[in-house]
């Protein structure tokens, strides 16, 4: 009996040592986190509240957010809108997860309800804040949808394709390997003055020869503000009668576009080095079987290797765009003062009214902004894509 006492004793004694050693094993990763990550983002937000220069000044509340988001009930419209297509797409997987009957049809109307209203809430309070926020941070905003989703699509898309050759045993694979990995491993500044003198508007420098070799003119490249649907289908335009294309649907100027290209040509090799790491662990035996059933390698690429690499393509997919949607330090070096702000994304707005305006809480609360759309966006792709991802 003594013994049995001792026992139920001595098992809330282990629990609490196994819980304090547990915690015990985390808390240098915590105390990193949150002095490096959780601190930054809390001082950022005391700091938006306070008329800062240089010294903190009177205690202003929302009024720094007012600046740059414009109208309340348009922001509140826009990430409103935003926040309602999670709820949509939650009511669409449920309808077609296994609901039947009545069920169903109320669960699809309901999402196709819910996707109209957050369609027009964002487009109503994106126009709202167009016409009473920042407009350069807002244009930032723009531009930096432009450089996330002209660059990450087709760094996904390379990557593999790159991978899967990388993965086959040819000759020299080591060395591309190497080499297609050496562009993210550069120094970001020497890579970027490399560009601007590849995409110099002279015509004797390398962008324009390779142009010239198929009969095409010289581009002005970084120092181009127009927008790409008019460098490439100006002369179209013009023949149907449409002077231009204005707004979001123009696309970004060609200057942006060869910042994306630099993008690209940075992390694809990165993404194809995690993408080999995946490819070795696709077991060797499934792709054994499908030739045995008669598969070629596209239908094996298409149903095995694409498939058990949606884990991989779902990581890297969201670590490029919140990338893309930080990246700062390519596109500072590369932008010319001739182009004005047609490559300044929301970071470099963000440094400039910082640095050059000297108004320290506004930065911060277009800073905090920027981090909300980040979120937001984070729990798109965790939300739309995740469910998606093979687990195994």
């Amino acid at each position: 009996m003594t013994a049995e006492r001792a026992t139920r004793r001595g098992r809330p004694r282990r629990a609490w040592r196994e819980w304090l050693t547990g915690y015990a094993f985390i808390l240098p990763a915590v105390v990193v986190i949150a002095i490096f990550g959780l601190f930054p983002i809390a001082y950022a937000v005391y700091m938006s509240l306070y008329s800062w220069r240089v010294r903190q000044g009177a205690f202003i509340g929302l009024e720094n957010y007012s600046r740059t988001l414009g109208h309340a009930g348009g922001a509140l419209a826009f990430f409103g809108g935003l926040l309602l297509v999670l709820v949509a797409h939650g009511l669409w997987t449920d309808a077609f997860g296994g609901g039947r009957g009545e069920a169903r049809r109320y669960l699809q109307a309901g999402g196709a309800l819910l996707l109209l209203a957050s369609g027009v809430s964002v487009a109503l309070g994106w126009h709202l804040m167009a016409q009473s926020g920042d407009r350069a941070f807002l244009q930032g905003l723009v531009r930096t949808v432009y450089y996330g989703f002209g660059s990450v699509p087709i760094q996904i898309a390379l990557a593999l394709v790159l991978a899967s050759l990388l993965f086959q045993r040819i000759r020299g694979r080591e060395f591309f390997r190497m080499l297609y990995f050496l562009p993210y491993v550069a120094p970001a500044v020497a890579g970027a003055a490399v560009f601007r003198a590849i995409f110099s508007p002279r015509p004797e420098f390398l962008a324009n020869t390779v142009l010239s070799l198929f009969h095409i003119p010289p581009q002005r490249w970084l120092f181009e503000t127009k927008p790409l649907t008019e460098v490439l289908f100006g002369g179209v335009l013009h023949h149907l009668g449409v002077a231009h294309i204005t707004g979001f649907w123009a696309g970004p100027s060609l200057a942006l576009v060869t910042i994306i290209l630099f993008g690209i040509w940075t992390f694809t090799g990165y993404n194809a080095v995690i993408f080999l790491a995946g490819l070795g662990n696709i077991p060797q035996d499934l792709y054994e079987a499908a030739a045995i059933d008669g598969a070629n390698r596209v239908q094996s690429f298409r149903h095995i290797t694409v498939p058990l690499l949606s884990p991989v393509t779902f990581y890297l997919t969201v670590l490029g765009f919140i990338g893309t949607f930080q990246a700062f330090t390519h596109i500072y070096v590369m932008r010319q003062p001739a182009v004005r702000d047609a490559v300044d994304t929301a970071s470099i707005v963000i440094f400039d009214t910082f640095y050059k305006r000297n108004n320290w809480s506004l930065a911060a609360a277009q800073s905090v902004v920027l981090f909300a759309i980040i979120l937001i966006l984070t729990l798109y792709q965790s939300r739309l894509f995740g469910r998606s991802v093979f687990r195994g």
